[in-house]
């Protein structure tokens, strides 16, 4: 083992870097490295072109809305919060409005950012950006053609119980569903 001096200090050298795939959504790119041992190898990176977005809408009865669809990626069905991407160029908070109202057909009166994420920091530069939306008025959904949604009032402690029975994976909304859950025991959010 190889103590740093300076812990933050970054212990990793980038011989060269080759863009292996591109599209609109991600970029990858291979890297050949000096790794903290000394050794060669290569890194793979993925970089997201947008933010992913989250959002936990919390009316005062203390209810919740989760997002079901089928994913691709996992070949899996999963209940979710809210969420999506964020253009880089887009105010984070305009893009969970939309999100919100695409997806639930909700407006909320009050936005709260509640976290900030890091997605499978070892291969990705996902950044996640999480609010709290509150004061809300119900319109109509308008989903996009990737998704077929079904759409669920839950109390936020069913929320809260799914997670705990493995039932909620989704990393943003795991961490969204807990953060909250923290907040109103700590007094921060009442209902």
């Amino acid at each position: 083992m190889i103590i740093m001096p300076e812990p933050t200090a970054n212990p990793w050298q980038t011989l060269s870097s080759t863009p292996v795939y591109d599209n609109p959504w991600i970029a990858v790119t291979e890297h050949r490295v000096i790794k903290p041992s000394g050794g060669e190898g290569i890194y793979g990176v993925v970089h997201f072109k947008n933010r992913a977005i989250g959002i936990l809408p919390l009316d005062d009865e203390g209810h919740t809305w989760l997002v079901g669809q089928y994913r691709y990626t996992l070949k899996l069905y999963s209940w979710e919060i809210p969420e999506g991407g964020g253009r880089l160029d887009e105010e984070p908070l305009e893009a969970a409005q939309r999100e919100l109202r695409e997806e639930t057909g909700m407006e909320a009166e009050h936005w709260q950012e509640i976290l900030r994420m890091h997605l499978s920091n070892s291969v990705t530069d996902e950044l996640a950006i999480v609010y709290l939306a509150r004061g809300l008025r119900q319109g109509i959904a308008e989903p996009e053609d990737t998704e077929q949604l079904h759409v669920r009032r839950v109390p936020l402690e069913e929320a809260y119980q799914m997670v705990c029975r493995g039932e909620i994976t989704d990393a943003i909304s795991v961490a969204a569903i807990l953060r909250v859950k923290l907040m109103i025991q700590e007094g921060a959010i009442r209902l």
